[in-house]
């Protein structure tokens, strides 16, 4: 149950849903990238309150282990937070999506624009850990975005048969949340050492 290749069949059997989430990080970033007034204005406060804890984090007296616990704290728990609150009918998935995503396309956008290379923003910024950190965070809404469809299905199945047959589709699907948990939150503890180690040091 809790090996990977169980872990990775788990998430072969919720593929339209990865694609829905997908989907939703990308179109996040899209209107990040071409943000408004309003957007910009909702994005920086949320970079701002990201700069602020950089800048704390920096001046503590190991600023690479600092870095490190609260990346790993933060996301670990944000992921598994997210999952189990797909139960509110999958909306705060949705919208948790939606600001990662917008708050990548402002940042690189934002960056851009004020002549950073995008070698350096993208290629030592980001994938070092992004490759990880990004599709971990995908698959954890995605399967909160499972959890909320289940709900909405058992709202409104009236059918008698297969009403009695959901009891065992959430029973399956509580079954599977611990390892899902288990290796989503391993995967950001590599992601956060790589982002601690490797991309502190390319971006120093």
């Amino acid at each position: 149950m809790f090996r990977f290749s169980a872990f990775i069949k788990d998430i072969t059997l919720i593929k339209r849903t990865m694609m829905v989430s997908t989907l939703i990080f990308i179109i996040g970033i899209v209107v990040g990238w071409l943000s408004t007034e309003t957007i910009a204005a909702f994005v920086n406060q949320q970079i701002e309150g990201i700069r602020q804890i950089s800048q704390n984090l920096s001046e503590s007296e190991r600023p690479q282990w600092s870095f490190f616990v609260f990346i790993f704290l933060n996301n670990s728990i944000k992921a598994v937070l997210i999952i189990f609150f797909g139960i509110f009918l999958g909306i705060l998935p949705i919208i948790f999506l939606m600001i990662n995503g917008m708050v990548l396309g402002y940042l690189v956008h934002h960056l851009s624009a004020q002549g950073e290379s995008m070698f350096d923003v993208i290629v030592k910024g980001l994938l070092p850990h992004g490759i990880i950190e990004i599709p971990a965070i995908i698959i954890a809404c995605a399967f909160g975005l499972r959890l909320g469809t289940l709900v909405w299905i058992s709202i409104g199945q009236w059918n008698r048969e297969k009403r009695a047959n959901l009891g065992d589709v959430w029973s399956g699907f509580f079954k599977r949340v611990g390892p899902i948990s288990l290796w989503i939150v391993i995967l950001l503890f590599i992601a956060a050492i790589i982002e601690s180690t490797i991309t502190f040091w390319l971006m120093r």
